[in-house]
C-alpha cells in the first residue's frame, strides 16, 4: 500500500495551503499498487470491442481519456452507436432502444482503497457480509475470486443490452442475457471468457502473468480493475501539492477552499482527500431521460438509491461522486443535466429552485430520433417529489465567491495518465482513439 504523508504532518500542511485552520481530510489515501505485467493485459482487455456483444464497443468508449474517463455526454449511446463524446451517434445497424439511463462515471482514483462502494446508486459494493465479500444485484448467483468491488464493477457493463452486450437476438451473448443466463455454464460471462481465449496473443497472456493462469471472466474482470487502479491514480493535484508542503495553492484558490469547507458547507459532503464522503443524498438534481428502470416497467422516474435499499426515505438520493479532475469529467449530475460546472455549483446553492428553473438546453444530449429527454421535466408529480426530498438548505453566495470556488475545483486536477491509449489490441478490432 502507498501513503501519501503522515497524519502528524497533515494539520502543518492544511494550513500552508490554505492559511487558515486546518482541514480534516482524514486519513491520508492508501492505494492497491498492481502487477505491471497484469495492468498491461487489462489495458488491452479495457481498449479491446471483444468483450461486448456486437464486437463494435469497448469499455473505453464510454469510459475514455479524451473525457476524462468519461464520454462528454449527459447520457450515452452505448451498443449501436458510433464515434465518440458529443460526435457519437446512431449507427446504421444494431439500433439502440434508448440513450443509457445514467450518466457515464469518472474512474479517477478507483485504485484508492477508500472506494468500496460502485455506480450512482451503490448497488455494488464490497461486503463482508455477502457471499464472496461483494453486494451485486447477481446475488447468490456471483462467482468466487473477484478480487474486489472494483473487479465486479467492471464487468456489469457487457451484460447490459443498451451498454454492450446488444439488444435480445443480436449475438450469442445478447441471447443468454436476455435468457437470464448470466454466472450458469455455458452463461453469458463464459462466452465471453470463450471469444478471448480464442485470441492465442491473450490465452499467452493470461498463462504467463495472471494468478488465474487461464482466461475466465473472474480473471478478465480483475486485469481491467488492476488496469484502472493503475491508469487513472490521479493524487498530484495542485490541492495534493499544497498538502505536501511542495507549493501554495493560488489566492483564488485558497479562497475557494475557505469557502468549500467553511461558508458554502460543499465540505459536508464533498469531504476527504477526495471530495467524498461516499454517502447517498436527495438533492433535487433535475431528471431528464429514459430513467432507471427494469425493462417491465414503463416509467421514467429514477429512485436512485431507493431501488437499491427500498427505503423511501433513500429516494431520489445518489452518491457524492468525488470531486478528483471534476474540471475535466462533465458533463454532471447522476444524469448529466448540467454541462457546466458553474451550472452545477449554484444548482447545489438553491436546489429546488434551480429544479424548477432547469432547461433541457443546459445538457449534452446527441441527437436520437424517437427519445423523450423532457418527460419526467414534464410530469409536476415527479418534480414536486424530487424537490420534496431535497436535503440541502439554500445558501446565498456572491459570483466573486462562486468564482472562488471554481478556481478551488480546478486545483483538484491532476489528468493522470500512463499507459495511454494502445496503437492496437489482441484481436485486432478497432480502438477508439
Amino acid at each position: 500500500m502507498s501513503v501519501i504523508r503522515s497524519l502528524s504532518a497533515l494539520a502543518v500542511l492544511a494550513s500552508f495551503a490554505t492559511g487558515t485552520a486546518a482541514q480534516n481530510l482524514g486519513p491520508p489515501p492508501e492505494f492497491i499498487e498492481p502487477d505491471l505485467a497484469i495492468v498491461e493485459l487489462g489495458q488491452m482487455l479495457f481498449y479491446d470491442p471483444i468483450l461486448s456483444g456486437n464486437e463494435n464497443i469497448s469499455c473505453a468508449t464510454c469510459h475514455h481519456p479524451r473525457f476524462g474517463t468519461s464520454d462528454g455526454m449527459s447520457l450515452g449511446i452505448g451498443e449501436g452507436g458510433v464515434g465518440l463524446g458529443s460526435d457519437r451517434r446512431l449507427g446504421p445497424d444494431n439500433l439502440p432502444e434508448q440513450r443509457i439511463p445514467r450518466n457515464s462515471p469518472a474512474l479517477w482514483n478507483l485504485g484508492a482503497t477508500e472506494f468500496t462502494t460502485f455506480f450512482h446508486d451503490g448497488r455494488l459494493e464490497d461486503d463482508p457480509e455477502q457471499p464472496f465479500g461483494i453486494r451485486t444485484p447477481l446475488g447468490q448467483h456471483m462467482r468466487p475470486g473477484f478480487r474486489s468491488a472494483l473487479a465486479a464493477q467492471a464487468m456489469f457493463p457487457v451484460l447490459s443490452p443498451d451498454e454492450m452486450a446488444g439488444h435480445y437476438s443480436e449475438n450469442p451473448i445478447s441471447k443468454a442475457v436476455r435468457l437470464g443466463l448470466l454466472t450458469q455454464q455455458g452463461g453469458a460471462w463464459d462466452l465471453i471468457a470463450g471469444r478471448v481465449a480464442a485470441v492465442p496473443e491473450y490465452q499467452r497472456m493470461f498463462r504467463d502473468v495472471t494468478p488465474e493462469k487461464e482466461v475466465s471472466f473472474v480473471a478478465i474482470a480483475n486485469a481491467i480493475a488492476d488496469f484502472i487502479a493503475f491508469e487513472w491514480r490521479a493524487d498530484n493535484s495542485p490541492f495534493d501539492r499544497a498538502m505536501r508542503g511542495e507549493e501554495p495553492l493560488p489566492p483564488d484558490a485558497v479562497r475557494g477552499m475557505q469557502l468549500f469547507y467553511g461558508k458554502a458547507g460543499c465540505g459536508s459532503c464533498h469531504s476527504g482527500w477526495f471530495q467524498t464522503d461516499h454517502g447517498f443524498y436527495a438533492i433535487a438534481m433535475p431528471q431528464i431521460g429514459p430513467g432507471k428502470a427494469a425493462r417491465f416497467e414503463n416509467h421514467v422516474r429514477d429512485d436512485g438509491r431507493l431501488r437499491v435499499t427500498r427505503a423511501a426515505e433513500d429516494a431520489f438520493a445518489f452518491r457524492t461522486p468525488s470531486l478528483r479532475n471534476v474540471t475535466l469529467t462533465a458533463p454532471y449530475g447522476h444524469d448529466g443535466a448540467y454541462t457546466r460546472l458553474e451550472d452545477v455549483v449554484r444548482h447545489h446553492l438553491d436546489p429546488e429552485g434551480a429544479l424548477r428553473r432547469y432547461s433541457i438546453e443546459m445538457a449534452e444530449l446527441p441527437a436520437f430520433p424517437g427519445a423523450d429527454d423532457q418527460r419526467p421535466l414534464q410530469d409536476p408529480a415527479l418534480v414536486d417529489a424530487i424537490a420534496a426530498a431535497n436535503e440541502l438548505q439554500p445558501i446565498a453566495l456572491s459570483d466573486a465567491e462562486i468564482d472562488d470556488i471554481l478556481s478551488f475545483l480546478a486545483a483538484l486536477e491532476d489528468p493522470a495518465e500512463r499507459l495511454g491509449v494502445p496503437q492496437r489490441v489482441p484481436s485486432g478490432l478497432p480502438v477508439d482513439k
